[in-house]
């Protein structure tokens, strides 16, 4: 078959620079008490850390400690999160930045837990100093924008609710939270739905629908990427082509058509990295071998392999691509997937210990829901993605020949970025359309 190249193969670096459609990857986090780095529109609630400045903390370089721990949270939520037989989308960065303020009000076996399902042997004290570290150098770069928001909203009831000041502050100084007491009333929803469009340039509309008598608080981390291939699509590089879903029903769908630099084989996938514009971030495609189901390849995955397979990467080796567009969304409840992990006693009302968060004269404070929501668009213009984690704390005791790669059966992706290859996004496909 006939493969237009939609680059000039390293021979010419006057690259395709359309404008390209944003990979807008929110990241929403609802806890305990949501507020928000960078106020929304018509947010009436006062922000509390106006008068607290963020304090002049030390980061730790994400080293190979940090990697390897994140890439195993990464790919091991990712394994408990996807579904078998629709597309799926989590965002590990924003399930890591909601729950790791979360931990810093926890103690004793609540906050073994957390530590342990996010970093490994990492305590929290050094995880904060590498999320802020590595947090920090996710910059915008050329055409890309990346930008992270977090705050903190909680009962603004002092008769029911003692929030730990240190809490607060640990936040604003690793992660940059603002936070917001509010009355918790129709107008709290409203404002909190104001932050989240404006801190996710309008791709998610509402994230919270209705606040429940025992929910006291809500954590919310927000990221933007908003970026353009380095290499565009053009008219020329797209045409109709078959692509084979999980249950085998062959979709006639528009593939894209480029060669990319940066062959894949980890034995049982092959697969390509396209580059973002400014060289920060790129599109990783992971295709199974046609021996090899796609929840079997899934399953075969671990962070460590994740790693090493971009790592090894031929990025001297030319690869002819095609991709078919796509665009979906995927919503997932979160806590049997986080208890799975290892996450248990944060979510029993009975067990749970967040002393360091907040005292509260209706019962114990535990983590009541956790709900992830993610979608995505990709085509010849570029990515354009989102996600929303909603994690609502509560008191009371309520529950070098040229390589072919065609994405034309069910496939894993990933977005990274290019310092660390660790997965900002990673999902499936296994239907188009």
């Amino acid at each position: 078959m006939e493969q237009i190249l939609c680059i000039n193969v390293r021979l010419d670096e006057v690259i395709f620079m359309k404008t390209i459609r944003a990979f807008t990857a929110l990241m929403l986090v609802i806890t305990t008490a949501a507020g928000a780095t960078g106020c929304a529109q018509s947010v009436q609630a006062a922000n509390l850390m106006r008068g607290v400045k963020p304090g002049d903390v030390s980061g730790k370089p994400a080293d190979s400690a940090f990697k390897e721990s994140m890439a195993d949270f990464a790919i091991k939520l990712f394994k408990e999160s996807i579904s078998e037989q629709d597309n799926s989308l989590v965002s590990p960065l924003s399930v890591a930045l909601a729950l790791s303020m979360t931990a810093n009000g926890a103690q004793g076996e609540t906050l073994a837990q957390m530590e342990k399902m996010l970093g490994g042997h990492i305590p929290l004290a050094e995880l904060n100093q590498y999320l802020y570290s590595y947090t920090s150098g996710l910059t915008s770069t050329g055409k890309t924008k990346f930008a992270i928001a977090n705050s903190i909203w909680f009962r603004g009831d002092k008769d029911r609710l003692q929030v730990n000041s240190a809490f607060l502050q640990t936040n604003a100084d690793y992660y940059g939270a603002d936070a917001f007491a509010s009355a918790f009333d129709s107008k709290t929803v409203s404002d909190i739905n104001n932050w989240v469009r404006t801190n996710t340039d309008g791709m998610i509309d509402e994230i919270l629908d209705r606040i429940d008598p025992n929910n006291i608080m809500f954590l919310i981390n927000a990221v933007v990427f908003d970026a353009e291939w380095k290499n565009v699509y053009y008219k020329q590089n797209v045409r109709k082509g078959d692509f084979t879903d999980i249950s085998g029903l062959i979709q006639n769908v528009d593939f894209m058509h480029c060669a990319e630099y940066g062959f894949i084989d980890d034995g049982m996938a092959t697969g390509f990295i396209k580059p973002y514009s400014g060289g920060g971030y790129s599109f990783v495609a992971l295709l199974p071998n046609e021996d090899i189901p796609i929840e079997r390849y899934v399953q075969s995955l671990n962070g460590a392999g994740f790693l090493n397979a971009l790592n090894s990467a031929d990025k001297e080796q030319l690869v002819l691509t095609s991709m078919p567009k796509f665009k979906f969304e995927y919503s997932i409840e979160m806590k049997d997937v986080l208890r799975t992990l290892g996450m248990i006693d944060a979510f029993d009302p009975a067990d749970s210990s967040f002393g360091e968060l907040a005292v509260s004269s209706d019962g114990n404070v535990y983590v009541s829901r956790v709900i992830h929501k993610t979608f995505i668009e990709v085509d010849e213009r570029g990515t354009k993605a989102g996600a929303a984690t909603m994690v609502s704390v509560s008191d009371g005791a309520v529950p070098s020949e040229d390589k072919t790669v065609e994405l034309n059966r069910p496939f894993v992706f990933a977005i990274v970025d290019n310092a660390t290859n660790l997965p900002i996004f990673i999902g499936t496909v296994v239907s188009i359309g």
